[in-house]
């Protein structure tokens, strides 16, 4: 048996013929930047996440920069971060010019608040929890740490749309939430796009403005902004998709549960806490012997990934900020036996059984 460790076509196949007729419409009225579609997605994505305001942008690393930018971070500023994030998280922040201040994780791989505290200083303006694997980070002693220190929380909710903690939906926590609608996200387009949150209408009024040149109309230029704007039909399918989102999510839970109740004996899995309802964007296990495991599910037909082998704090563009190995224990640990297994909501039970079997017969 074949299991991908993605395979889009198949949520295409499912919603083909809404999206191609969709994609004529506005073919056929050539709209194609900023207008209704755009409009009615930002509308629904804010309902959905449970804040005033959603803004779409070209991608989930511009929604970074630009609330680090509209919060006036730059040279001169620190921003917590975690390290074992894809590159755009630390991106983000030395793109406005600001340090990277990396502190560890906890077993869940998101950013540990008691780490946190020690890496604050009188430049701190911001805390980035990446809400990674799509759950989503101590945001009650996140959000405590930055009120007692005055600072602001912006969320890297990127992998976890839809994921909630306490009642409360990623996105909804910090001054801005950003999520990437890129192909491999729970919420996807076909290409690049992303999303910002906030109920700060300040905020929401410089966002739309930075995303297209700085423009506050069709002929003036408030400020040098970027081009950076989610198009009418990406807008159109992420609307589509939104419908279908919670199911989706559903999906992905049920085969997390499966696998971790089948192979807690075989592989560390994850553990979900009372008041978290994961997404699993990635359903991550780990094991000693990591590279031998994904060899053989390779051999066997299944495609595994490794996310992410290389910490961000020993990445060569990182050199500059001092970081070494050992720095961070948990997350260099974490990133030599972590193995990412294949789970989307079109994955058969049969493909998911073959999955847990096979990892079943390793020898260890």
């Amino acid at each position: 048996m074949k299991v991908p460790f993605v395979n889009l076509g198949l949520q295409f196949q499912n919603l083909r013929d809404e999206i191609m007729c969709k994609f004529e419409e506005l073919s056929i009225k050539g709209s194609y930047i900023l207008n209704a579609e755009v409009q009615e997605f930002e509308k629904n994505f804010a309902e959905y996440c449970g804040t005033r305001y959603a803004i779409g942008v070209g991608n989930g690393s511009d929604a970074l920069s630009f609330s680090l930018l509209a919060l006036g971070i730059g040279k001169g500023d620190e921003v917590i971060t975690a390290p074992n994030s894809f590159i755009a998280s630390a991106w983000s922040i030395a793109n406005v010019g600001a340090k990277l201040v990396f502190v560890d994780v906890c077993t869940d791989y998101n950013i540990d608040p008691d780490q946190i505290k020690g890496a604050i200083t009188p430049k701190t303006k911001a805390i980035m929890p990446i809400h990674l694997t799509g759950r989503i980070a101590d945001m009650d002693s996140i959000i405590n740490i930055a009120r007692n220190h005055q600072i602001q929380v912006i969320e890297d909710a990127a992998q976890a749309v839809g994921a909630s903690y306490k009642g409360k939906k990623a996105g909804s926590f910090g001054v801005t939430g950003c999520f990437s609608l890129h192909p491999l996200k729970n919420l996807h387009v076909h290409g690049d796009g992303g999303v910002i949150t906030t109920d700060e209408k300040s905020i929401y009024e410089y966002l739309k403005k930075i995303r297209n040149h700085g423009l506050k109309n069709r002929d003036e230029c408030e400020f040098w902004g970027y081009n950076s704007r989610l198009d009418e039909i990406h807008a159109a399918i992420a609307n589509i998709k939104l419908t279908h989102l919670d199911s989706w999510n559903q999906r992905f839970r049920q085969i997390a549960n499966r696998y971790s109740k089948a192979l807690a004996s075989q592989v560390t899995v994850p553990i979900d806490f009372e008041y978290e309802n994961p997404i699993y964007h990635r359903y991550i296990i780990q094991h000693p012997k990591r590279d031998a495991l994904s060899k053989y599910l390779y051999n066997k037909g299944i495609e595994t990934k490794v996310n992410y082998p290389i910490p961000l704090h020993l990445q060569e563009a990182a050199k500059s900020l001092g970081y070494k190995l050992g720095d961070f224990p948990m997350a260099e640990q974490q990133a030599q036996t972590i193995l990412s297994l294949p789970i989307y909501a079109e994955m058969k039970n049969q493909q998911v059984e073959y999955v847990i079997n096979s990892i079943r017969s390793f020898e260890n």
